[in-house]
């Protein structure tokens, strides 16, 4: 594999055989520091020491793997979000820092008094259990249409220890009628089929299309969220939704229309681009 076995000369390795398959080198670092539960110093402080061959053997695997474009998240089987280790797998979307923006917003803006809080397309349950853990007094459910991202969630959930209900449902169909909701919470599928092209190889080839992709130019779950929550939303519920940097205008315009008397607003992200839509 390599002339030494030190963990430095190693990595050396990693980041020039992910160079020459056009896979950014962090992506080494990022897999040893991951599967060692180390820290970047630790990592220092082991670069001269020699790597176990077995050791070896499993990292050159892994990033034979990763030259095929499988996430590394995948791979590593979890990774971290909002201060904690979620379980990932190929049923359900590996999470972005953009959602943890959506995540904060709630926690900053609303109380921790007793609230119904429901995430429709819940996947690992990222959302749902990252609230319930800061907002223990809240009511979280988590709701998917996929039955394998539902065991993902609740393997998460008794992970952390954190008590969320997840429910099989497409939107809000699953809920009781006469249910009430203080926060309803999506990031819903909101990709187009027309971008499919200009998506990353690792996203199209294993991250789950049906939690990526949606019709209408990327609009149709916004169209059906909108649509079933007027008759669960309470009088003084919010609704959180991430969207794609471009569908702002879009979004609030469908929002509008559902929620005549609610104010409307586009929160943008961490780097300026319009990522959450307001209805309060």
């Amino acid at each position: 594999m390599v002339n030494s076995n030190t963990y430095f000369e190693v990595l050396k390795w990693a980041s020039s055989f992910l160079e020459k398959n056009n896979i950014e080198t962090y992506v080494a670092e990022y897999l040893l520091l991951e599967k060692k539960q180390w820290t970047k110093t630790e990592l220092l402080l082991h670069f001269k020491e020699e790597m176990p061959k077995e050791e070896q053997h499993q990292f050159k695997k892994d990033l034979e793997k990763i030259s095929h474009h499988i996430p590394v998240q995948y791979i590593i089987g979890s990774c971290e979000f909002y201060g904690r280790r979620f379980l990932v797998n190929e049923q359900t979307l590996i999470p972005r820092p953009e959602t943890e923006e959506l995540v904060d917003l709630i926690l900053k803006e609303n109380s921790d008094s007793e609230k119904k809080v429901v995430d429709i397309g819940t996947g690992t349950g990222i959302i749902a259990i990252s609230l319930k853990a800061d907002k223990p007094n809240w009511q979280v459910t988590g709701l998917d249409i996929s039955k394998e991202a539902l065991e993902v969630a609740k393997a998460n959930s008794k992970e952390l220890n954190v008590s969320v209900s997840f429910l099989e449902s497409d939107i809000l169909s699953g809920l009781d009628s006469l249910e009430k909701i203080d926060i309803l919470v999506s990031n819903p599928p909101y990709i187009s089929y027309d971008e499919w092209e200009e998506m990353d190889v690792s996203v199209r080839e294993f991250e789950p299309k049906q939690a990526l992709f949606a019709e209408d130019e990327g609009l149709a779950i916004y169209k059906k969220i909108a649509n079933e929550a007027r008759e669960h939303l309470s009088e003084t519920g919010k609704i959180y939704l991430e969207i794609g940097y471009l569908q702002g205008n879009a979004v609030s315009t469908i929002f509008q229309k559902s929620f005549p008397n609610k104010e409307i607003s586009v929160v943008k992200d961490m780097n300026g681009q319009d990522r959450i839509i307001k209805v309060i």
